[in-house]
């Protein structure tokens, strides 16, 4: 006996918009990589928007410093922990190799474009994309694709969900990136679409790989 096959982390309803949007998310990615390629200072965009965020004061700055912390080693590694400790409780496996899988790709592909793209922030700290933005989004991504699953969610309610996921923890870091002064608006978008980017295309690479196993082991 071969046993019930695991749920795909990748739910089928899901791939085609998401495929799409992980597309226009590289693209993205690649555009801006290319426009602020060796840059050191504010873009058009940037000097519009960091004068209004930048800066943030008491209440406000401990807000911006805590989530800051989730995207710091020891913060991300409580998270990744916290949801793989989940997944294995839901007795999902699959998305458990997924949430390794896809944190590695994400802090992976970032620290890669980084060193590629070098832009600068403050005394020649590479900047683009934001690392930390990239991971929550990308933790937010993956649990939301578990839901997703988990729940059976359509096309429509699975997409809506997902993608308000990956906003409300792009939103949250990259607003506190900003305003903490470590990240360029820019640098901040080009994080939340390498993890729209990146996960998409990792949580099929899972589910393929999952797939070819069990084929084999029949």
């Amino acid at each position: 006996m071969t046993g019930r096959p695991a749920p795909a982390v990748l739910p089928p309803s899901l791939r085609a918009w998401l495929g799409l949007i992980a597309a226009l998310a590289t693209l993205m990615v690649v555009v801006l990589g290319v426009l602020y390629a060796g840059h050191s200072q504010p873009g058009t965009v940037d000097a519009w928007i960091q004068p209004a965020v930048d800066g943030v004061r008491p209440p406000w700055r401990h807000v911006a410093l805590a989530t800051d912390f989730l995207g710091e080693p020891a913060g991300a590694a409580t998270l990744v922990v916290a949801a793989v400790t989940g997944c294995l409780l839901l007795r999902r496996p699959r998305a458990a190799v997924l949430i390794v899988a896809g944190v590695g790709m994400t802090v992976g592909t970032t620290t890669l474009l980084k060193s590629l793209v070098g832009r600068t922030i403050h005394d020649g700290h590479l900047s683009y994309p934001s690392g930390h933005t990239a991971f929550l989004t990308a933790l937010a991504l993956m649990v939301a694709l578990l839901a997703t699953g988990r729940r059976s969610l359509g096309k429509s309610a699975g997409t809506l969900l997902v993608l308000a996921a990956a906003l409300v923890a792009g939103a949250a870091m990259g607003w506190a990136q900003v305003a903490l002064g470590a990240h360029y608006p820019t640098d901040v978008l080009g994080g939340w679409c390498t993890a729209l980017a990146v996960i998409p295309a990792t949580a099929w690479l899972v589910d393929r790989m999952a797939d070819v196993g069990r084929r084999k082991r029949r």
